[in-house]
């Protein structure tokens, strides 16, 4: 805990456990020194034979058992036969005879389980008075969930986050506000309280609040939306009490939330939110409202999932500065494998350049796993470098998932996805608003039998409707390539076709590139199919919208099938080489479209 203060909560139970230690140990020694001390058992002949000797002066007769004490003073029991006593008259007169006092007393049962059964039910009994106590009164144990990173320990500074350079510069006042309060105070200026930062999973928002923490030189205490919501009702609410009441405690600090969406989701609504998180949503919203301008913290707080946080979170007085972290671009990306390559020994010939400019949408955390398993790749090859091949070998692993060279096909199967990928790479080479072709392969990979890989040159933020079509075309160009060649249709074009009809859906529905014009036709979640008034257009217009996705993917299947049927020669070289080396790069696959492709239709680009 900061400031060495031990939490009341701890307290309570602290002193709660001795309590009810102390007491089952009290309740063990009473029974100890309560019970008597039970004498030694023996053989019933043995006490026959010390009544015929003359060594016993005094029995306890108690149903058939039976307590003597030896003329010595030492005790002894023994257990008669079944009804001896009762049916033996002679023996307590033999007894008597010998001048042995006898005593007769009833059969007591033994206490021991009893003292056991009332010790076990006063602890539990105990337990449940504490917690009924703590839920009566809304004061339930709670747990020190937010982490606080002392300024030594924060070793990340903005030198060591690459790529975000407009975020970066969104924050760098913050940065100096903690540095020099004072110089923003003195001419009226109010630093934001809260920044939200936004922005896709794996993008560098945790890095970046971490090196604003570094940066400044204060406290970092970190936590997520998730640690504040539990069964009990009002921990979340005490929590962020704490959390805030301990940042309170440092001249100047940044508390950082990870996931914020999980605590500040919309109230109200059709949400399945439950009181307890509202609670907590509450308590941060008032947490916020209570700094004054003197307070030197700040709130930064990370989500991807900014729409559906409450309105009252993104206002101006809590978090009023967002920041959005995207996905590097170019220049970005190379950046970002810079940092991540000073970790690793990289050959003198490595360009990082031309890793960047094959690795389009990738976030920072696409890009430390790249640099990562080339690493990997290197090492299990026995090499003390990472190359550039091993840095290609990271980006389709990660593109196209791993090899799975185990996968046993047969002939026919090697020889329908060559032919299947070879019709997506002539495709794709000859339409000229295409990517550029990179690999086609027949390894199995991933869940897939084939791949047939496409890098822009360019970073691309819109997609044109050329560009569209082009993608359905060439997903069509394997199953009509099967068609023409094989004489066949196999489950191989599954997913080709559900990409293709997705597209072309988005493209009518949602980009207005049809006919129908630029309208949105959206269908709730939750709607029946077929229910068109809860689809929100009319059954008529669903017949067109229907017709206008059949339309487009027909047109790219008749797209495909011309340029194959044009570029038979093209199609069975490709193939052949498919069957013969398993894997094309670009520079074969530019070198076997270049001598059979036939010149009326153009190769664009490979």
């Amino acid at each position: 805990m900061l400031g060495g203060k031990i939490p009341r909560s701890r307290l309570f139970w602290s002193a709660a456990a001795i309590l009810l230690v102390a007491l089952a140990v009290g309740v063990f020694l009473a029974l100890r020194a309560g019970a008597p001390t039970t004498p030694a058992s023996v053989a019933f002949s043995e006490f026959l034979n010390d009544v015929q000797n003359s060594r016993v002066s005094r029995v306890t007769i108690a149903a058939e058992t039976l307590a003597f004490e030896r003329t010595d003073g030492t005790r002894a029991q023994t257990l008669a036969p079944q009804g001896y006593v009762a049916s033996n008259p002679t023996f307590v007169t033999s007894l008597t005879e010998r001048g042995i006092r006898l005593d007769v007393s009833k059969a007591e049962p033994s206490r021991a389980g009893s003292y056991g059964a009332f010790a076990v039910g006063l602890l539990f009994f105990g337990l449940v008075s504490l917690v009924l106590f703590r839920a009566i009164t809304g004061r339930v144990p709670t747990l020190e969930k937010a982490r606080t990173i002392d300024p030594q320990a924060v070793t990340v500074t903005f030198a060591d986050v690459a790529g975000v350079d407009e975020a970066k510069d969104e924050v760098r006042e913050i940065v100096d506000f903690l540095k020099e309060p004072a110089r923003f105070a003195s001419i009226g200026g109010r630093i934001p309280r809260g920044i939200l930062l936004v922005g896709p999973p794996g993008t560098g928002k945790t890095l970046l609040a971490r090196s604003m923490a570094g940066e400044a030189g204060v406290p970092f205490i970190s936590a997520s939306g998730s640690d504040f919501v539990e069964m009990y009702a009002g921990v979340g609410a005490s929590r962020v009490r704490r959390l805030f009441r301990d940042a309170r405690r440092h001249k100047s600090c940044i508390v950082f939330i990870d996931e914020l969406d999980a605590v500040g989701r919309n109230r109200g609504g059709n949400s399945l939110s439950h009181e307890e998180r509202e609670q907590t949503l509450n308590q941060l919203l008032v947490e916020m409202d209570g700094f004054t301008q003197s307070d030197s913290v700040v709130i930064v707080a990370a989500t991807n999932r900014q729409d559906i946080l409450d309105p009252a979170l993104l206002r101006p007085g809590r978090f009023d500065r967002q920041v959005v972290v995207g996905n590097p671009d170019l220049n970005g990306r190379e950046q970002i494998l810079r940092v991540h390559a000073r970790k690793v020994a990289l050959e003198p010939d490595v360009d990082l350049r031309a890793t960047a400019r094959g690795t389009p949408g990738f976030s920072g955390a696409d890009l430390a796993n790249l640099v990562n398993e080339a690493a990997l790749i290197a090492a299990r090859a026995g090499r003390s470098t990472v190359g550039a091949k091993d840095l290609d070998a990271a980006r389709d692993k990660v593109l196209m998932g791993v090899e799975r060279r185990s996968v046993a096909m047969s002939e026919q199967e090697r020889i329908t996805c060559a032919y299947h990928e070879a019709g997506h790479a002539v495709v794709a080479a000859l339409l000229p608003d295409a990517d550029p072709l990179h690999k086609v392969t027949i390894i199995p990979r991933g869940r897939a039998l084939g791949v047939t890989m496409q890098l822009p040159e360019a970073d691309r933020y819109t997609h044109s409707k050329p560009f569209i079509e082009a993608q359905i075309a060439i997903l069509m160009g394997g199953r009509v390539a099967e068609e023409l060649f094989l004489r066949q249709m196999t489950s191989g074009a599954s997913n080709d076709i559900e990409r293709a009809t997705e597209l072309a859906r988005k493209m009518v529905c949602e980009l207005g590139m049809s006919p129908l014009g630029p309208l949105h036709f959206r269908r709730p979640s939750g709607a029946w199919d077929g229910d068109t008034r809860a689809a929100g257009f009319s059954e008529e217009t669903a017949r067109r919208v229907d017709e206008e996705i059949r339309n487009l993917v027909m047109r790219g299947y008749e797209t495909a099938r011309q340029i194959i049927e044009r570029q038979r020669a093209a199609i069975v070289a490709l193939a052949e080489e498919l069957l013969a080396e398993e894997s094309v790069e670009a520079d074969r696959l530019k070198e076997i479209l270049a001598a059979s492709v036939t010149p009326v239709v153009q190769v664009s680009r490979t």
